[in-house]
């Protein structure tokens, strides 16, 4: 009892209280409050602009009415000024010549014909003027807008006051908000951290997280999350773990698929031993000829089983990243000819056709992976072309990769059957079956090795013509550099 108590873990905090105090929250309240104000300040230049364009547009159609009763009845006196005292303007005569902006300053205003030649000046606060000739008399028309303006500037006033207490308020608002839509984030997390920690649960909780979690079981890997359209902001959530359960279904049904199939490569040789045993309790015991057949076939079946186990756990490792690779630098024509003399020795009556020059094509990679794929090319080139048939084996570089091309000329690949050739246990049409020897892994364990190596393939196949597939991975730095300079 005092050992557990020494090694178990303090409880965790509450991810609820966490998920609410932190940044998350404090940066959406801002980025909320940063873009209400700016929506504000925005809306307020452009009230400004209106407002400030509106007391102008005003002043300069108020200036042309009284410049064209200017142009019918004259420039009054002094004596005859009296009568707009009442107006919100005056007519002024001048005893020297118009001063003020030329008209080019402002030729974005709707000017009338009757102001068209004026000088103006103004405070937008008080007063717009305009200067201008009757004939040859100068005088001055001058448009108070004093008290337009104190309305606009009482009513911008108590704009920007209700706009202080929108924002006020519109923090809280927000705080609620964001509270409402990270909540089932924070649940989540909180079932989350209650799975991790069994001891700080109740009966009854645990009981309803076993069985939400028990839903998702392999017969419902197709279920998704479906949101609801007001629940916008989990959607990326929901988008992200949909995305995995798909990936997990698709890994899913192909591992099934991967136990299917070698069940089923499996179940042939076993059922071939079954068979021969059974003839052998029956009748080998006392008939030399069928015991001999039987032990022949038991063997090459168990020697059937044996490739394909090792094959099976060749990938396993793989998968699990457990297979080593241990790269060193290796000359590829130098290895590729001592493929092609292996496969010389065990098909002597085969034409194999060596293309390589006498420079060395270094790479760093896993002599024996490599190897392995050259045979495995080697050995799909000798089970799927005639006996007449030539095979050959390139090896080259270019544009900084190692290339290394078998070639035959068998029957070749269907166009459809070309992508589908890496598959593991597939084979292209009914003739590449295991009575060739093969168990349609041995493209799968190259492709897998020629992508630790951080190569590819290139396939080219033609039917009734032949078959070309070529691998290629990245030259040593030492031969890809000697490679630049020439």
């Amino acid at each position: 009892m005092e050992r557990k108590k020494r090694f178990r873990s303090p409880p965790p905090a509450d991810p609820i209280t966490a998920v609410r105090d932190s940044s998350l929250a404090l940066r959406l309240n801002l980025g909320f409050f940063l873009r209400q104000l700016g929506i504000f300040l925005a809306m307020d230049l452009l009230l400004l602009f209106l407002a400030t364009l509106g007391l102008i547009v005003y002043a300069e159609t108020r200036c042309a009415d009284v410049a064209a009763l200017v142009q019918l009845r004259g420039v009054p006196t002094q004596e005859a000024l009296a009568w707009m005292e009442a107006s919100d303007y005056t007519i002024q005569p001048l005893e020297r010549k118009p001063e003020g902006l030329e008209l080019p300053a402002i030729s974005w205003l709707p000017v009338r014909e009757e102001t068209a030649d004026g000088l103006r000046s103004w405070n937008i606060t008080q007063y717009y003027r305009i200067e201008l000739y009757s004939g040859e008399s100068p005088y001055a028309i001058e448009v108070n807008i004093g008290g337009i303006f104190r309305t606009l500037y009482w009513a911008g006033a108590a704009l920007l006051v209700c706009e202080g207490l929108s924002l006020v308020f519109g923090l809280f608002r927000s705080k609620r908000a964001i509270r409402k839509v990270l909540r089932p984030i924070q649940e989540l997390a909180s079932a989350a951290v209650r799975l991790n920690s069994a001891t700080h649960m109740s009966r009854q909780e645990l009981e309803n997280l076993t069985g939400e979690l028990g839903k998702i079981n392999a017969g419902h890997l197709d279920s998704r999350i479906q949101l609801p359209a007001t629940q916008k902001e989990l959607r990326a959530l929901a988008q992200a773990i949909n995305d995995m359960l798909e990936r997990v279904n698709r890994a899913y049904s192909t591992q099934m698929r991967f136990v299917s199939d070698a069940s089923h490569e499996l179940r042939t040789p076993i059922a071939v031993i079954q068979g021969y045993a059974a003839l052998l309790d029956r009748w080998g015991k006392s008939d030399p000829e069928a015991l001999q057949e039987s032990i022949d076939a038991i063997r090459s079946e168990t020697a059937s089983m044996e490739r394909l186990v090792e094959q099976l756990l060749f990938l396993a490792r793989g998968d699990n990243n457990s297979q080593p690779v241990k790269k060193e630098a290796l000359d590829l024509t130098a290895l590729a000819g001592e493929v092609l003399r292996e496969e010389e020795m065990i098909h002597p009556q085969r034409s194999f056709l060596p293309r390589w020059g006498e420079q060395p094509v270094v790479v760093r990679a896993d002599p024996g992976l490599i190897k392995q794929v050259m045979r495995i090319l080697m050995d799909n080139a000798v089970k799927y072309s005639p006996a007449q048939g030539r095979i050959y084996l390139r090896v080259s570089q270019s544009q900084g990769c190692a290339r290394v091309t078998v070639q035959d000329e068998g029957a070749g690949i269907p166009a459809e059957s070309v992508p589908h050739i890496f598959e593991r246990f597939y084979r292209a049409d009914c003739s590449r079956d295991r009575k060739t020897g093969g168990t349609g892994l041995g493209l799968a364990i190259a492709l897998w090795i020629i992508e630790r190596h951080e190569g590819w393939f290139e396939v080219v196949s033609r039917t009734g013509v032949g078959t070309r597939i070529a691998f290629l991975i990245p030259l040593a730095p030492v031969q890809e550099e000697a490679h630049n300079k020439r």
